[in-house]
């Protein structure tokens, strides 16, 4: 029953956000746990983006866990402190019971355990305010999302701005990489020009955000990388994205970032999103302001990000 309570409160909360910029809501529940007894364990399952960490023991083995590119421990970008968006309280996180949460933190009562497929060395754990001992993988805090076990509904959400969580979410692969689906890139209109954009989950619905190159990148090498890179994502994927509105595939390519993962190019261009994107309530709905273009990147990258034409 309160499993019941918790994704119908999750699924109004966001049906009345989706509702509030006029559009179709997501409707996904929230929910989160440890082990019965002890520490959590960790454990890993194959689905159809790979092999990828889920919890695997208790009460809710087989739930999927998410990391967000904006934690970076002492610093966070999933925070427990809510915000008021559209005239409503919503919190990032939260403990793992949480149903004000929109990602509830996966938590543990002793030291995390490291399942099959699992690396014991990457598990860990951080304390928060508010959350307690937050179990953590290659040094990224963990999270809960759908409202039961062996669903994948949180992977590429992107929350720069509604709501401010400044980052995207990805799976977790067992080497502690972000496990990235190939994508679909298309294009926008943002102050006049057309510029190469990317399909992405949002609160709301689907949304096309900009991607922009760094001029200080070669075509084989992003120097995005440390603090850099948590203010400007890198485009990963897991293979060859689709494509709408014409976009040749001749000018779609990979490169290795720094941490192995494929980054996406385009026209010899490794790709980023902007964290802070701006984006507001405008008179058809959620609307995507492309406010990265022109500015310099941070320390230890150099150059300016533009955005990136067709």
């Amino acid at each position: 029953m309160k499993s019941m309570q918790r994704n119908y409160k999750a699924r109004a909360r966001v049906a009345l956000l989706a509702l509030a910029v006029g559009l179709v809501p997501l409707l996904t529940g929230v929910s989160g746990a440890g082990a019965a007894s002890g520490g959590t364990m960790i454990s890993t399952r194959t689905g159809a983006f790979g092999t990828m960490l889920d919890v695997g023991s208790g009460k809710y083995a087989g739930y999927t866990v998410y990391f967000i590119t904006s934690d970076h421990p002492p610093t966070y970008g999933c925070v427990t402190k809510p915000v008021n968006l559209f005239g409503m309280p919503l919190a990032c996180t939260g403990k793992s019971n949480s149903q004000k949460a929109e990602w509830p933190a996966v938590t543990t009562k002793g030291a995390p355990i490291a399942g099959p497929g699992v690396s014991q060395k990457l598990l860990g754990t951080v304390t928060r305010a508010g959350i307690g001992e937050q179990v953590t993988y290659a040094g990224y805090p963990l999270y809960y999302f759908e409202g039961s076990p062996d669903q994948i509904t949180g992977e590429g959400w992107f929350e720069p701005s509604i709501p401010p969580w400044h980052g995207l979410w990805y799976l977790m692969s067992p080497a502690g990489t972000p496990l990235a689906w190939p994508g679909t890139l298309t294009t926008l209109t943002l102050k006049g020009k057309t510029v190469v954009g990317a399909l992405e989950l949002t609160l709301v619905g689907w949304e096309t955000f900009p991607l922009y190159s760094l001029s200080g990148d070669s075509a084989t090498q992003s120097t995005c990388t440390g603090a850099c890179a948590v203010a400007w994502p890198p485009a990963f994927t897991s293979g060859s994205p689709a494509l709408l509105n014409s976009l040749p595939a001749s000018k779609v390519g990979t490169i290795k970032a720094s941490n192995g993962d494929l980054q996406l190019t385009y026209g010899g261009k490794p790709l980023y999103f902007f964290s802070d994107e701006g984006v507001t309530k405008g008179p058809n709905g959620f609307e995507v302001l492309g406010t990265g273009n022109g500015l310099k990147a941070p320390s230890p990258a150099t150059g300016t990000f533009s955005f990136v034409t067709p």
